[in-house]
């Protein structure tokens, strides 16, 4: 089920890691919904020409911007030329990452940099780059893609842990700084969503995790991407500097 928010249409919203899981389901949603969906890609035109025919499908637009979120360079050049061309943009989903799962003592430098690198700095330097279109733009809304690990932390996820409570940080702060000019920042929790990488899961350690949520199962793409477009859209016009958690009760 997807409730339906009429001022969604048309809108200009980026959603950066928009190729799979989460970032697609959001993507589609907002396509559905009408909206005019930016997602960047990493320079191969092919992969991004048949993203933007798959979510154009569903209806609304849909553009590629080519950038990789660790290059605030290249960010600035395709918003700018986007802005320029188009017009300004008056959403953003803040959902690229990625993940290593490995214990403490066993984690490279370079791996503790990639994943602050994209999670945390990669948002930051999206965001920073917005900044001045967002003063052009009306009623925006940034949704900030965090983690029910920031909040709760969990083992031989350290780095990853530690920046998505970056996030709910960036969040906040953007919050306070912006909101003179209308612009809401929110963030998004997430728990155990079914994914490529929870079905991976092997099935008993699938079974004990689902045994310690209240609803006894995991979320859904569908489930995440409903609750981005409410905070996309000025049904929550009055909620700014939140953290929704979206876990089943994991973390209560």
């Amino acid at each position: 089920m997807m409730a339906t928010y009429s001022d969604l249409k048309n809108k200009v919203i980026l959603v950066t890691g928009a190729s799979r899981g989460i970032g697609k389901e959001i993507a589609l949603a907002l396509c559905a919904q009408g909206a005019h969906v930016l997602f960047n890609y990493r320079g191969d035109e092919t992969k991004a020409a048949l993203l933007k025919t798959e979510l154009e499908k569903v209806g609304g637009k849909a553009t590629g911007l080519n950038f990789d979120v660790t290059n605030p360079e290249a960010i600035k050049v395709a918003i700018d030329q986007f802005t320029k061309d188009v017009g300004p943009i008056s959403g953003l989903v803040n959902n690229a990452g990625i993940s290593k799962d490995t214990l403490l003592l066993r984690l490279k430098a370079e791996e503790i940099n990639q994943i602050i690198d994209t999670n945390l700095k990669g948002a930051m330097f999206v965001t920073q780059a917005l900044s001045r279109n967002f003063l052009k733009a009306e009623n925006v809304s940034i949704v900030n893609m965090s983690s029910v690990v920031g909040l709760m932390g969990n083992a031989s996820q350290v780095a990853y842990s530690a920046s998505k409570a970056g996030l709910i940080g960036l969040t906040k702060a953007v919050a306070k700084e912006l909101a003179s000019r209308n612009v809401r920042c929110n963030a998004i929790c997430p728990g155990f969503i079914e994914t490529d990488m929870t079905h991976a899961l092997d099935p008993k350690a699938r079974e004990h995790y689902q045994t310690q949520i209240p609803l006894q199962r995991f979320g859904t793409t569908t489930e995440v991407a409903n609750l981005v477009c409410f905070l996309l859209s000025g049904a929550s016009a009055y909620i700014t500097g939140e953290v929704l958690k979206i876990d089943g009760g994991l973390y209560i």
